[in-house]
C-alpha cells in the first residue's frame, strides 16, 4: 500500500493533521511539544482509494538522545515514503527549524508536498506565501482543528501518488493475530516490541512513558501473521496525570479489548507488583490468554530468581497457570521462546471439541466423581475464542464441582492455559 509521511518539526499539529486525514482519532494530541514519539501508520480511505499515513515525530537537527532517537524514527519513516506531507505552523511563520526540516525533505529526494497548518480563516491565508522561501514548492492551506482545506488536501495526496490501492483490491489483515504487549511503564516493552518484529519501531529510551500511543506492527511467521500492538505503560489511577497519560492509557486498554493475546511484561528486578496484579485482572476480564514475560532476566542474582518467581505465582494468580517466560529484550535471549509459545496459545484458543468427544468426557468426569446435587445429561461446545462449553444439567451443581469439571476438560482435550468459559442450563 502508498505509504504518505507526515513529517516536520514539533508542535506544528501533525497528529491533527493525520486524525483529520483519517477522519477519526486515532493518535494522540496535546497542546505542547514532543507528544508524539513513534511511528504511527494510519490507513486513510479517500474516494475508493485507500493508502497509509504515518505520523511520526517532530524532527530535530539537535536535541537530547531522546529528541534524537525520535528524530532518527522520522528519518526511519522518510526512507520507506512514497509521498512526504512537510507540515508548518502559519501562526509562528517561517522558524530557523522549518528551515532545517526543509532541507532534511529536499535531501531525502522523495516527492513531497508543503502543508501551511492552522490557516482557520481567510485572516490567515495571505501568511501561508511565506513558506515558499522554504523552497518545497507551493503550499497548501489546511486547518487540521476545524477541517478547512482537508478534502482538496486528499484529493492533492491521491493524485501525486502512482499507485493507491483500491478499496475492493485491499487484502485483509484481519487473520492477523493480536497480540499486545502490557505493563508498567519502563518494563521494557517498547525494545521487547522492536526485538519481536526486528526493527527500530517504537522509540527505547529510559525514561518512563516513552511510549504515547498504541503502535501496531504486522510480521509474516512461519506460523501466521502476527500484529503486535505495542502500548504505553500503565500507572496506578493516584498516579496517572491527567489529559495526555489517561488518554494514553485509555488507548492502552483499547488495545488490549482487541487483543486476541496478551503479552504481560514485568520487570524481573522489581518483581510482580500490586499493578501487575491489576493488570492480570484487567487481562483476565478481557478473556484472552496471556503469556508473562520476565524481562530483564540477566540482571537478577540466581539466589533471588526464586523469590521473583514466587511474586509473579502470588499476584497474576488471575491468569490461572500462564505461561512464563524469562527474557532479555536487550540481548535478545529467551525472545525466540515467544512466539512459539504464541502459536500454541492460538491453538489452544481456537480448539473446538467434536460433541461425541465432549460428551464421553462428561460421562467420564462424572464416573470418577459424581456431583454432589444435580446431574449433567449432555454438553455442546458453543463457541471458540475462547473455548465455550454449555452444560444442560438436571437439578444444581455447586461452583466447586463445576471448577471440577473446567480442571478435567483442561486436562482431557490438551487446553493448556487458555480461558474457558463454562456455561450451565437448567433442564
Amino acid at each position: 500500500m502508498s505509504r504518505v509521511v507526515v513529517v516536520g518539526r514539533p508542535n506544528v499539529g501533525k497528529s491533527s493533521l493525520v486524525n483529520r486525514l483519517a477522519a477519526k482519532r486515532l493518535t494522540v494530541v496535546e497542546e505542547h511539544r514532543g507528544v508524539t514519539r513513534d511511528r504511527k501508520v494510519v490507513p486513510v480511505e479517500w474516494n475508493g482509494a485507500r493508502f497509509d499515513v504515518v505520523d511520526t515525530g517532530g524532527w530535530l537537527e539537535a536535541g537530547d538522545d531522546l529528541e534524537r532517537k525520535v528524530s532518527r524514527q522520522a528519518d526511519a519513516a522518510l526512507d520507506e515514503a512514497d509521498l512526504v506531507l512537510f507540515v508548518v505552523d502559519v501562526t509562528t511563520g517561517v522558524t530557523d527549524e522549518d528551515r532545517q526540516a526543509a532541507r532534511w525533505v529536499l535531501k531525502s529526494r522523495r516527492p513531497h508536498l508543503l502543508v501551511v497548518n492552522k490557516v482557520d480563516d481567510a485572516l490567515h491565508e495571505a501568511a501561508v506565501w511565506e513558506f515558499l522561501s522554504l523552497g518545497c514548492g507551493d503550499p497548501l492551506a489546511v486547518s487540521a482543528q476545524h477541517g478547512r482545506g482537508a478534502g482538496d488536501l486528499l484529493d492533492t495526496i491521491v493524485d501525486h501518488l502512482d499507485d493507491p490501492t483500491s478499496v475492493a483490491d485491499e487484502t485483509p489483515d484481519d487473520d492477523a493475530l493480536r497480540v499486545a504487549l502490557v505493563g508498567r511503564p519502563n518494563v521494557g516493552k517498547s525494545t521487547l516490541f522492536n526485538r519481536l518484529i526486528g526493527e527500530e519501531r517504537s522509540v527505547v529510551h529510559d525514561m518512563p512513558g516513552t511510549t504515547r500511543d498504541a503502535i501496531d506492527t504486522v510480521i509474516d511467521t512461519p506460523d501466521g501473521r502476527i500484529r503486535f500492538i505495542d502500548t504505553a505503560g500503565m500507572r496506578r489511577r493516584a498516579k496517572t496525570e491527567a489529559g495526555l497519560e489517561t488518554y494514553s492509557v485509555v488507548r492502552s486498554l483499547e488495545a488490549l479489548d482487541r487483543a486476541d493475546i496478551a503479552l504481560l511484561v514485568i520487570d524481573a528486578t522489581q518483581g510482580a507488583s500490586a499493578q501487575d496484579q491489576r493488570l492480570a485482572e484487567r487481562i483476565s476480564a478481557a478473556g484472552c490468554p496471556a503469556l508473562v514475560i520476565l524481562n530483564k532476566w540477566e540482571l537478577i542474582d540466581t539466589e533471588d530468581r526464586e523469590k521473583v518467581l514466587s511474586t509473579v505465582s502470588d499476584k497474576l494468580a488471575f491468569l490461572g497457570d500462564a505461561p512464563v517466560l524469562k527474557t532479555s529484550a536487550t540481548s535478545g535471549r529467551g525472545v525466540h521462546r515467544i512466539l512459539p509459545a504464541l502459536s500454541q496459545a492460538k491453538e489452544d484458543y481456537t480448539k473446538r471439541v467434536s460433541t461425541g468427544a465432549l460428551n464421553r468426557a462428561i460421562r467420564d468426569l462424572q464416573i470418577h466423581q459424581p456431583a454432589p446435587t444435580g446431574k449433567i445429561r449432555y454438553a455442546v461446545q458453543g463457541a471458540t475464542e475462547p473455548p465455550t462449553f454449555t452444560l444442560f444439567i438436571a437439578g444444581r451443581l455447586p461452583q466447586t464441582y463445576l471448577r471440577y469439571v473446567e480442571r478435567s476438560l483442561r486436562e482431557r482435550f490438551d487446553l493448556g492455559t487458555t480461558p474457558l468459559k463454562i456455561r450451565v442450563r437448567t433442564e
